[in-house]
């Protein structure tokens, strides 16, 4: 075991709760560490429900390719925890990390502090202690007491699409989601936000109008618009978004608009080079490793952590975008709701896989994947068991859960020999990937 993930391990003892929000925790910690979310960049921070990590993503290539140097907090990793951190551009070293986590352990003195508030602290002291001309902040849940959230007003608060998520933590109706999410606006920052339902844009509106912070809505204060060769926007023509899907439009829209409120200063071609260059993976991500070499010749297989209603519409805008024939196969967390992410799905697809790979977090059961599709899909039961079931060239969509697609990662990049049959195993038909165990404690920080 790694110095950090024995730091991390310890940490899981000192509160009883993975996911419990309040800032007084993290406020009490900070002050002892010597306040070093107060030293930060200027701030922009990221909420919503679906699409910060993209606009993260476009946000950080743009103004690295402006030649700037970029702190960046995003949750969950998917593979390895170094992920959720970048130093000046830079992942965050083990070495570093694990110092972090050890001055943080001895200044906390065991008070209570939850996983993902000791994670947010190592971030804000690492960045802290490194000059960067920006600092880019993804919101872990909801906003108002998320542990993002202790910094001072950012430059700029960027909302992205709200839709019903979490709802368990942040309220039943939509307009309760959005007053959550908009709780990182504070006086003296810029609002930035794009395509939101009404009732969601009312609650930031109102949230922006209390802050006097201004509001800078897409279809009044700027557009992005999709050409046939890319994007325009402020004048500028853009080449298309190296992130896949018409959402993603919209994040990229978000981004820039958000880099111009920050007062930073960018040229076209960092616009242009940024949305040509950025990376996030698990957003329709086209895999070529060792997975693909399990479908049939002339397969594509692709990758998205889409995981709530809303994503699950964005996938079937995706799967029409397409046109031909597309087979899913659905992994799922238990919390989700699966029947509405499901839905748009169900008449789009080829057929459906309902798949949980051994390690993944809180797999939902594959029985309750194929009850929620009123019994279309079928039992993969995993990954290698579905795709050893399509013998015909297929385009293959693995979908659902980002903590699938970390699995999924590791199993693409690895090349190990042929599994037995999993569909075989009396284990895995009665009690598939085992839904309350995880093969690392740490796993339960990414409250996806």
């Amino acid at each position: 075991m790694s110095r950090y993930h024995a730091s991390l391990d310890r940490l899981h003892n000192l509160y009883p709760k993975l996911i419990d929000l309040s800032l007084g925790r993290l406020e009490r910690l900070l002050a002892d560490l010597g306040s070093p979310h107060l030293r930060l960049p200027p701030v922009i921070h990221v909420a919503g429900t679906n699409g910060k990590g993209s606009t993260c993503a476009f946000m950080r290539a743009i103004a690295e390719a402006a030649g700037l140097k970029v702190h960046i907090y995003t949750s969950p990793h998917l593979v390895t925890f170094n992920e959720r951190i970048r130093l000046a551009g830079e992942l965050v070293s083990d070495a570093a990390l694990a110092e972090a986590l050890d001055e943080i352990e001895s200044k906390n003195a065991g008070n209570q502090i939850t996983v993902f508030e000791a994670i947010t602290a190592a971030a804000f002291l690492l960045f802290s202690r490194a000059p960067a001309d920006l600092c880019i902040l993804e919101v872990g849940l909801g906003g108002k007491l998320d542990a993002t959230n202790v910094i001072a007003a950012p430059k700029v608060a960027a909302i992205t699409s709200i839709s019903m998520d979490h709802q368990d933590f942040l309220g039943a109706r939509l307009e309760m989601i959005a007053a959550e999410k908009a709780g990182i606006i504070k006086p003296g920052c810029i609002v930035v936000t794009g395509l939101q339902a009404p009732t969601a844009l009312d609650e930031i509106v109102k949230t922006a109008a209390a802050a006097a912070a201004p509001l800078r809505l897409r279809g009044r204060d700027w557009e992005v618009t999709p050409t046939p060769d890319g994007l325009r926007f402020a004048g500028m023509e853009l080449p298309k978004p190296a992130l896949l899907g018409e959402h993603q439009a919209d994040n990229a829209g978000i981004a820039m608009a958000a880099l111009q409120a920050s007062g930073l200063k960018f040229p076209a071609s960092a616009y242009a080079a940024g949305l040509h260059n950025a990376e996030w993976p698990a957003r329709l991500q086209r895999l070529h490793g060792a997975l693909l070499s399990k479908l049939p010749a002339g397969s594509e297989l692709w990758l998205d952590g889409a995981h709530n209603p809303g994503g699950g519409q964005a996938l079937a805008a995706q799967l029409d975008a397409w046109g031909s024939p597309t087979v899913l196969l659905v992994g799922m967390k238990q919390s989700k709701d699966v029947a509405e992410f499901i839905t748009p799905l169900l008449t789009r697809a080829a057929k459906i896989f309902a798949v949980v790979e051994l390690g993944q977090h809180l797999a939902l059961p594959i029985e309750k994947i194929i009850a929620a599709s009123r019994g279309i899909a079928v039992p993969g039961p995993d990954v290698a068991g579905a795709m050893a079931q399509i013998h015909e060239p297929a385009r293959v969509l693995i979908c659902g859960s980002l903590y699938l697609a970390g699995e999924v990662l590791k199993l693409d990049a690895s090349n190990p020999p042929p599994p037995t049959s999993t569909a075989a195993s009396p284990s895995a038909q009665e009690n598939p990937a085992n839904p309350n165990k995880t093969s690392r404690k740490e796993d339960t920080t990414g409250v996806i």
